[in-house]
């Protein structure tokens, strides 16, 4: 039985494109998998007749996109390549960069987000899992109150929390996501560490929200959630200038209402 070829000629007049799209169609269709090599140039050329010139734009675009990278040598060629999350994240940040995303936008798909992660976390994670989160936390209240606070060790310990709550999901697509946003931007939390009053409130928040999940209380902890929110809202109001727009007697008041 003959075998059907990987790659059909090249369509005339879009040969270089044409060329892009089935071989990235191959990689997202698993024909070719990670660490694998394409055909030599030649036999490139030969399956999808066409010249060495348009291999060689299809070959820089397929580069361009990171799916391919260019070893050179005896043992050299065009190997798959595996997609790493830190150049997801990269082009997430560079992409919400250049289109000006309004930090509200980021802070709603955030706040979405995380309720959701929250309610996953407390039905399917382990008791083990919810105590680290919790003894993190407290760690994290703990380095936050210094007197002299480092605020890169504040950052990276955020991030692990938030990495953490993800992955107690035991759904990878959360997971991935929350490596993504956590690599490459998070929605402006470093604001909420800079200001020593929101410091605190941050950290406590954090410390509360760990303890609701332990407590396996969604109602609590997803309060706790829009508790944060409501903080870098009103944080982010004022390092721009702008009165504050909620205090604190009225947040409590009109939460407290809603319970």
């Amino acid at each position: 039985m003959n075998q059907q070829p990987l790659f059909l000629p090249a369509q005339i007049g879009r040969a270089s494109e044409d060329i892009t799209l089935q071989i990235e169609a191959a990689i997202v269709g698993q024909k070719i998998k990670p660490g694998e090599r394409l055909p030599s140039e030649r036999k490139l050329q030969e399956q999808f007749k066409t010249g060495r010139g348009v291999i060689r734009e299809a070959m820089r675009a397929l580069k361009q996109k990171g799916l391919i990278e260019i070893k050179k040598g005896s043992k050299g060629g065009a190997f798959i390549k595996q997609i790493d999350m830190g150049n997801v994240s990269e082009s997430l940040a560079l992409f919400l960069t250049q289109n000006q995303i309004d930090s509200d936008h980021l802070i709603e798909f955030r706040e979405s987000i995380d309720r959701t992660i929250t309610l996953l976390a407390i039905a399917k994670a382990g008791k083990e899992s919810k105590q680290k989160l919790l003894d993190d936390s407290r760690k994290l209240k703990w380095m936050a109150l210094k007197s002299e606070p480092d605020f890169e060790t504040l950052a990276e310990m955020d991030r692990q929390l938030n990495i953490d709550l993800a992955n107690m999901t035991s759904n990878p697509l959360f997971e991935w996501i929350m490596n993504a946003i956590q690599q490459g931007f998070s929605s402006n939390d470093f604001v909420l560490y800079k200001n020593p009053e929101f410091r605190e409130k941050t950290v406590e928040n954090w410390y509360e929200t760990a303890s609701q999940i332990h407590a396996n209380d969604p109602l609590k902890s997803l309060a706790s959630i829009s508790r944060h929110y409501d903080l870098l809202r009103q944080c982010i109001k004022i390092s721009n200038g702008e009165n504050r727009l909620v205090d604190e007697d009225f947040w409590d008041e009109s939460h407290s209402n809603k319970e």
